[in-house]
């Protein structure tokens, strides 16, 4: 295991919050402390990022334990609401086994997202779990710092034999974090891992795949979208590994097809349908997903389900307006190839597009296309994937389903 880059056990330096800041908010559960929120004198821009510390109020009063990453515009996390806090390994296992209580308690097989960042006291921090093997994305300085300690501690807690750092992804580079990923403990599997979902078998790529493998965000709207599958021609757009398209299927549907412009991930709806013995059932189409429905459209092709669920459009406000019109713009393509009285379901992950705008961009786009929408599901990630709710950003999935 790696050594902690600063002692975690000594006397914690204290950081302040300027005068202007928030204080009660983060009585009151605010997880995070922005750059222009804290004092930033010499000796707290010394500080090691990821380092902890003890966050004062501006009248000196003790907030709780805060990770510092002076390179980030997030430059205090919240860790433990009591100063006298030792972030430890014993503490990460406090973490971590009240995380996995709860996962226990909803899923039989060990198939989920054991950590959700702030909303599972583990800040910056995602893990997914595949039976014996769990990928960490260390996403905030002091996981990355502490990612020793963080894996001895999974290994502890879950009792599994293999750890993985999943190092790909934005919100690292915003940490000032390298994207080098690697094997923590144990070893990397040699092939996909399978999957178990709502009656559908996916393989997850744990090295090279999206994300960590596998989107578990999205298993209960899966399953409702299962629910109107029996006897449904369905259209799986943005489909990764199949997740739409190969639930449908086993719930009855009468075919799928599954686009996205990733040639390995197709291949692994493929295999997940090989699996299954569906492959009769189920087609693949590679190709920009804007492009294969505009010519899904020229070829005269209809849906009775059609489900988009496309990357993070608006990952952050800068791109909010252009994310919002490239929702727009996927519904109106989508909308006309979906049969009289039809469904079509629409998905966002970018949590700077909320619930209204999301909404908003997807009936204009459906109205555009001369359809008339009755909004009959709305859902969100799963349990497995708990909101903070002094942390909109937790709130990042939406998805919307609409009868034509």
């Amino acid at each position: 295991m790696t050594i902690a880059p600063f002692p975690v056990s000594a006397p914690l330096p204290v950081v302040r919050l300027m005068p202007k800041a928030n204080a009660r908010a983060i009585r009151h559960g605010a997880p995070w402390v922005y750059a222009n929120e804290l004092v930033t004198d010499r000796r707290t821009k010394g500080l090691i990022p990821g380092a902890m510390a003890v966050l004062e109020d501006s009248l000196r009063q003790p907030l709780g334990v805060v990770t510092v990453n002076t390179n980030s515009k997030i430059i205090a996390r919240m860790m433990d609401a009591d100063p006298e806090a030792s972030i430890d390994q014993a503490w990460m296992e406090k973490h971590l086994r009240r995380a996995l209580g709860l996962r226990e308690r909803m899923y039989d097989a060990p198939f989920y997202r054991l950590v959700h960042a702030e909303a599972d006291g583990l800040p910056g921090v995602i893990i997914d779990r595949f039976g014996d093997t769990c990928v960490i994305q260390p996403n905030a300085a002091w996981s990355d710092a502490l990612i020793g300690p963080l894996t001895a501690a999974l290994i502890a807690v879950t009792g599994v034999s293999n750890v993985l750092k999943n190092a790909s992804g934005r919100t690292r580079s915003l940490e000032g974090l390298d994207d080098v990923s690697g094997v923590l403990a144990g070893s990397a599997p040699d092939a996909a891992v399978p999957v178990q979902m709502n009656g559908a078998t996916y393989m997850a790529d744990l090295t090279g795949g999206q994300k960590t493998g596998i989107f578990y965000d999205q298993r209960p709207n899966h399953a409702f979208a299962a629910s109107l599958a029996r006897g449904a021609r369905v259209l799986d757009v943005f489909s990764h590994v199949g997740g739409f398209g190969l639930a449908a299927v086993v719930a009855g549907a009468k075919s799928a097809l599954c686009i996205d412009g990733s040639g390995p991930a197709l291949e692994l709806t493929a295999q997940g349908a090989a699996a299954m013995g569906v492959s009769d059932h189920v087609s693949i189409r590679q190709g920009d997903a804007f492009d294969v429905l505009t010519a899904l459209r020229a070829e005269g092709a209809e849906f009775d389900l059609i489900i988009c669920d496309p990357p993070a459009f608006a990952p952050a406000k800068p791109a909010l307006e252009a994310g919002l019109r490239a929702y727009e713009r996927i519904a109106r393509l989508a909308a006309p190839l979906v049969s009289e009285g039809g469904v079509l379901g629409l998905c966002s992950c970018s949590h700077a597009a909320d619930l209204a705008a999301f909404r908003t961009a997807s009936v204009r786009g459906i109205g555009r296309a001369g359809r008339r929408p009755a909004l009959i599901h709305t859902g969100f990630a799963g349990a497995d994937h708990p909101q903070l709710p002094q942390l909109a950003e937790t709130g990042y999935l939406k998805a919307l389903f609409f009868h034509l």
